[in-house]
């Protein structure tokens, strides 16, 4: 968020950057303290090209201090400049959303679709729907998905989109309204062979199927050119889920290489939304007991543990209601913390499904303190770069959300196969292949993540690994 610039030196602009209000010299030198002289140099270009863009400059300065040493062992990429190439959008688009409330009034919001990276496959990614979307956040969100889609090996680009339309406390005519302006310019820089939106933070069934349906009304084509769809068209089991559930199956691996389970561990998460809900229920399958959850309000804390029966009234509150997280607290008389994030509170295992920068450094020291093993990201870029150091100085297992939370975009690529092949798989069949990919996911993480003293820094693994991937492509289908 940029607070304020003088327009003849760039190194005067002051920006929000990691919760501190900071001019941009002094992100250059933060990020120049772990970097080396040309990690250094090419993010001070890359600031100065796309000022005022905090989290998308941090999210490409965590990959490209993974891929440091990785770039000087395989000049191949550097000679072919694939890093500076893969920051750059191959396509932005930007344009006007007008639309009328229930008033009568004209209202206007700004709609986006960052097309990043197709080396690999057409665009995807999804749409968020959220007064805080600008250019930086979404170009943040579309880098990282891009190296989220090539980990969940299947044929994706990367992309992201969406508007500073704000959902709640509209009715569900303005919803539609929104939703059908929106698609009517969207429509035509989209397909099922081009770029495949889904949903996001703001966008669920409902804004999915508006609009759908005007996109379908205007090329008149039934085709997967949306993902999120619902069941009796052309929808996939277990996409709803995807998210929430695979986090939980990569925490799982990760427990794994040290002996450990959810069976048994009480676990910090953090949101209440989808993710954070499917989230609950799969601890729950597991063995584990989840006792917060969160909004933008505040947090709550049950000792008992949130089970089924009290999850369904989160579902309720959330899905239909679309109440704050203060009335569970009232209901079931667990406490309530205004105002705070959960990460202060004691457990085995914390699983952010938020938002960016919900973990900063004190509160990552706090959960070491307090026994925590595991961190594991349901959210995108939920942890600082400094929460992130102190959880890899300290060997606990953390894993980074363009692995961990890739299970949404994985079964939103099994929803485009399925619409592809004119048929539904079955519940079974498709979590037996989210876990399958999860575990690949994993896999490559490990093998390009391990260090010295059988430790695995995952975030290096899933950032090299997504990396190589797309960068081969890039290499052999020349410069485009």
């Amino acid at each position: 968020m940029c607070i304020g610039s003088d327009k003849g030196n760039i190194d005067l602009q002051i920006v929000i950057y990691n919760g501190r209000l900071l001019s941009t010299l002094q992100i250059i030198n933060i990020m120049s303290q772990t970097s080396s002289l040309d990690t250094s140099a090419f993010m001070s270009g890359l600031i100065a090209k796309n000022p005022a863009e905090p989290e998308f400059h941090q999210a490409v300065h965590e990959v490209a201090l993974s891929l440091d040493h990785f770039l000087e062992e395989n000049p191949k990429y550097k000679h072919a400049r694939i890093l500076e190439r893969i920051v750059e959008p191959e396509r932005i688009i930007m344009f006007r959303v007008p639309w009328v409330d229930d008033k009568g009034l004209m209202r206007v919001n700004r709609g986006f679709r960052i097309e990043m990276n197709s080396a690999i496959g057409p665009y995807k990614g999804g749409l968020r729907f959220h007064p805080t979307v600008n250019l930086g956040i979404l170009k943040f969100l579309a880098f990282e998905q891009v190296f989220k889609n090539s980990l969940t090996t299947l044929p994706m680009g990367g992309g992201k989109g969406g508007s500073d339309f704000d959902p709640k406390g509209k009715s569900d005519n303005e919803v539609m309204r929104f939703c059908q302006s929106f698609m009517t310019e969207l429509y035509r820089h989209i397909g099922a062979n081009t770029d495949i939106p889904a949903g996001d933070i703001g966008v669920g069934g409902r804004e999915i199927g508006y609009m759908y349906g005007q996109y379908k009304r205007i090329v008149n084509e039934f085709t997967g050119v949306l993902t999120g769809k619902g069941l009796n068209w052309g929808g996939s089991l277990i996409r709803p889920e995807a998210t929430g559930y695979g986090n939980v199956y990569f925490a799982q691996e990760m427990l794994k290489t040290r002996g450990e389970s959810f069976k048994g561990k009480t676990v910090l998460v953090s949101g209440s939304g989808n993710v954070a809900q499917f989230t609950v229920e799969k601890v729950n399958d597991l063995g584990g007991k989840v006792v917060t959850l969160s909004d933008s309000s505040g947090y709550i804390y049950d000792p008992d543990g949130i089970d089924y029966e009290k999850l369904k009234f989160v579902m309720y509150l959330k899905n239909n209601k679309r109440g704050r997280i203060k009335e569970y607290a009232e209901k079931f008389g667990a406490k309530y913390v205004e105002n705070e994030r959960p990460w202060l509170e004691t457990a085995d295992i914390a699983l952010p499904s938020a938002t960016q920068n919900e973990i900063n450094e004190t509160e990552a020291i706090a959960l070491v303190s307090n026994g925590c093993m595991c961190v594991s990201e349901g959210a995108n870029m939920p942890s600082t770069p400094e929460a992130i150091q102190v959880f890899i100085d300290k060997g606990i297992l953390f894993g980074p959300g363009k692995a961990a939370n890739a299970g949404g975009v994985a079964v939103s690529g099994l929803e485009m196969t399925q619409n592809s092949m004119r048929l539904n798989w079955t519940r079974a069949e498709v979590d037996n292949r989210l876990q399958t990919i999860m575990q690949s996911i994993h896999n490559t993480c490990c093998q390009y993540g391990a260090k010295d003293n059988n430790f695995v820094n995952y975030v290096d693994g899933a950032n090299i690994g997504g990396f190589v991937k797309v960068a081969d492509a890039m290499i052999a289908q020349g410069a485009v």
